[in-house]
């Protein structure tokens, strides 16, 4: 730790990597947001790799949680490979005044912001370093209005860099939800994002595993496309039991690809949703 540290942000800090407070939640102060915003419960969706479906479960945690009669939003943290907005169909570009940026509003009242919603071309790629991508994400918590949200739900790039770290210690982030496939190695790669989560003292609300099998349409045998379920292991690792276990679905594949999330099926993510609704909320102070 350099004798000038300020334990702000570790992601630009040239001596982190011997850092004894490196990681340590309990030295930062989560960013205060926005002077309007209000936003009850922020929940982190999370994943050691990418490919296993974070946004997808975090698009149908939002849609689940609009449909339950509580105020959804979504900050969308995954900077290089932001999806949220296809998903939901979202094509207008965010709006901004003397006050801050406002997010965009699904047909269901869902609150999005995304780095694809400031960029003149969507498939303009994000080239930028560890430092600019994390204050990105800070950004669209200080400087974004969120109106009267209930839970945030918080799609996380994969692994466990700068942004993962950021949104960790700048953000009153009050659990998350971690998101599998059934396949070994996923799961050796994911217990890196659960071990990250314990080390900054972050509560797991739940396990999802996703791609956990496909339904065959004749018989209706369910087939491990992607080999035995390996959730006994990540129970025992994170002390509780995975909480859904979601199929591959084609229908529910073709509604994120026109942008029809709001449409998927209901009950998918029953229990996972139940945990996020009763997650304690940390004491912040802005």
């Amino acid at each position: 730790m350099s004798e000038n540290c300020t334990a702000n942000d570790c992601s630009s800090c040239a001596s982190q990597a011997g850092c004894s407070e490196r990681g340590s939640k309990s030295a930062i102060q989560p960013e205060a947001p926005n002077v309007l915003s209000q936003v009850r419960r922020v929940i982190g969706v999370v994943s050691g790799k990418g490919g296993v479906g974070k946004s997808l479960t975090t698009g149908l945690l939002a849609v689940g949680t609009q449909r339950a009669g509580h105020r959804a939003a979504i900050l969308d943290a995954d900077i290089t490979g932001p999806s949220v907005p296809q998903m939901f169909g979202i094509k207008d570009k965010a709006v901004a005044n003397e006050a801050g940026i406002f997010p965009a509003v699904t047909d269901s009242g869902i609150q999005v912001i995304s780095v694809n919603m400031m960029l003149e071309d969507e498939k303009q790629p994000v080239i930028w370093r560890g430092p600019v991508l994390a204050g990105a994400v800070k950004q669209f918590w200080t400087d974004v209005i969120w109106h009267d949200v209930d839970v945030m739900y918080v799609d996380l790039p994969p692994g466990t860099g700068d942004v993962p770290l950021t949104v960790f210690q700048s953000l009153p982030i009050d659990g998350i939800v971690l998101v599998t496939t059934p396949q070994e190695l996923v799961s050796t790669i994911v217990a890196k994002a659960l071990h990250m989560a314990q080390m900054m003292d972050v509560p797991i609300l739940s396990i999802v595993e996703n791609m956990a099998y496909a339904v065959c349409p004749h018989c209706g045998e369910k087939i491990p496309v992607f080999g035995k379920s390996n959730e006994l292991q990540l129970e025992l690792d994170a002390g509780i039991s995975v909480g859904d276990t979601v199929p591959i679905l084609p229908e529910l594949t073709a509604l994120c690809d026109e942008g029809r999330i709001e449409e998927a099926p209901t009950g998918l993510l029953q229990e996972t949703l139940r945990a996020a609704m009763i997650a304690p909320r940390k004491d912040f102070k802005s």
